[in-house]
């Protein structure tokens, strides 16, 4: 039996991507063993999105080269769409697959071990609308969570971003195919599903009205007369709630979420939803008006606050997340400063702090005032402080709380065994058992901290 290796970096879509492909090499007889191990065959599924995301890239593709110089390198993803030059001429990929290819994995191996000679299976991703790749899985390997592809492509443009270079617009699956794969996570035991795309908020903005009536569930069909295009988010909204009456499935979790979509009838009807966790990463990069705009984002921090305050309204205490890009062009000490200010006044529960990258073919690369690499480190390292003091705050309000949570593993600490799991807030918690429970929702009382970051339950 042949043996293959996978690697992922970059985003939950990526992590979605490199289990299909890993699916496609199981279905072929191959025997899946860590990477670190010696395999016939490497699979690199890699990102763009930071400078530092290329260069991990490249040093994949070397490590499975060093581990195995015998070995097939498959070079597939963003880092390979976007710096396709480079990594041909490197020569340290046997196999290219650019995005919107990997469904062709199997395809691409064959080819390789008829001719011995490199292959590339990739097109110019931008040359109008592409299809939807058609990627399935069946499981996942976490048993009680899985992520679930449900959108490709972005047609945002952001000033700093790459991704739209790398993805190609925006493209979206049709329902029907989305709930089989949910309907087969089901069945393999599956609990969770976590909603994913390159830009979530835009599921099925490209659907054309014929489209849009066969994406229909058959007790939807009255819905066509909503027509999209009226509500921001209304797709989503259909597809969750479909996905919301899988037997089997008692959490639905989103991805990353644009402020644009979120409303006061978008979130009413999500938190009528039992199965919806309150928790959301709502995108936001600067809480400075000046830098939102030369990053070309579609909104300003005061409507930000408003799409955080109905998220508030409808929810009970819940875990707001977000992103933050310090070092932007032409960032003043001043503008830094409001940002850091208007963190504060949001008070998320964790952020996710980035220097600014210059990636080279954005409208960014090319602005002026372009921020030296060692205040961009000062400014990073104050945010992630106040980022860790506001997740602090924000889970000491939980203590004594009653909550449920889904177990996932072991855990053992200072000689005594536990289990861990998550709530729908997405706080780790640690139960005292000696029992194997993975997959089961059990509840308690939030008592305390076992560690900085863990909490402790009693269970009822």
């Amino acid at each position: 039996m042949k043996r293959a290796a996978l690697h992922n970096l970059g985003c939950k879509v990526n992590a979605y991507e490199t289990q299909a492909m890993q699916q496609l090499l199981e279905q072929a007889g191959y025997e899946i063993v860590e990477f670190h191990e010696k395999a016939d065959v490497y699979v690199i599924n890699t990102c763009s999105v930071t400078n530092i995301a290329d260069r991990k890239s490249r040093q994949m593709l070397h490590r499975a080269r060093r581990q195995n110089p015998q070995a097939i390198i498959v070079a597939a993803g963003c880092y390979v769409q976007a710096k396709a030059p480079d990594v041909l001429e490197d020569g340290i990929a046997d196999i290219i697959l650019g995005n919107n290819k990997k469904e062709h994995l199997m395809v691409m191996l064959e080819e390789y071990q008829r001719r011995h000679t490199p292959v590339t299976d990739m097109e110019d991703i931008n040359a109008g609308k592409q299809s939807y790749e058609r990627l399935f899985i069946s499981r996942t390997a976490e048993h009680t969570r899985a992520f679930v592809k449900i959108q490709d492509g972005c047609n945002q443009f952001c000033s700093y971003c790459v991704i739209p270079y790398a993805r190609g617009r925006v493209r979206s699956r049709l329902s029907s195919d989305i709930l089989k794969e949910v309907q087969s996570l089901a069945r393999s035991g599956c609990k969770e599903v976590v909603l994913t795309g390159i830009h979530l908020s835009s599921y099925g903005t490209d659907f054309k009205e014929k489209e849009f009536g066969s994406n229909l569930a058959a007790d939807d069909a009255g819905a066509k007369d909503l027509y999209i295009g009226r509500q921001p988010g209304f797709h989503l909204l259909q597809l969750i709630s479909q996905i919301h009456k899988v037997a089997g499935i008692c959490r639905i979790r989103l991805g990353s979420l644009e402020p644009g979509i979120i409303t006061r009838e978008f979130v009413s009807t999500l938190a009528g939803m039992e199965k919806i966790c309150p928790h959301f990463h709502l995108s936001l990069q600067s809480g400075c008006d000046t830098v939102l705009k030369r990053m070309n984002r579609k909104y300003n921090s005061g409507q930000y606050e408003q799409k955080c305050q109905i998220l508030r309204e409808y929810f009970s205490n819940p875990a707001i997340t977000t992103d933050v890009i310090v070092g932007f062009p032409q960032e003043t000490e001043e503008e830094f400063l409001q940002t850091k200010r208007f963190l504060e006044q949001i008070h998320f529960y964790e952020m996710h702090i980035f220097k600014y990258s210059k990636r080279e073919g954005t409208k960014a690369a090319a602005m002026d005032g372009q921020i030296p690499e060692p205040v961009k480190t000062a400014r990073s390292a104050q945010l992630i402080a106040l980022g860790e003091q506001m997740s602090a705050q924000y889970r000491e309000q939980f203590i004594g709380a009653e909550k449920s949570v889904l177990l996932e593993e072991d855990f053992v600490y200072d000689g005594r065994r536990y289990e861990t799991g998550y709530t729908k807030e997405y706080l780790k918690i640690a139960v005292a058992s000696d029992q194997k429970r993975s997959n089961c929702v059990v509840r308690g009382k939030i008592t305390g901290y076992l560690t900085q970051d863990i909490y402790l339950m009693v269970e009822f």
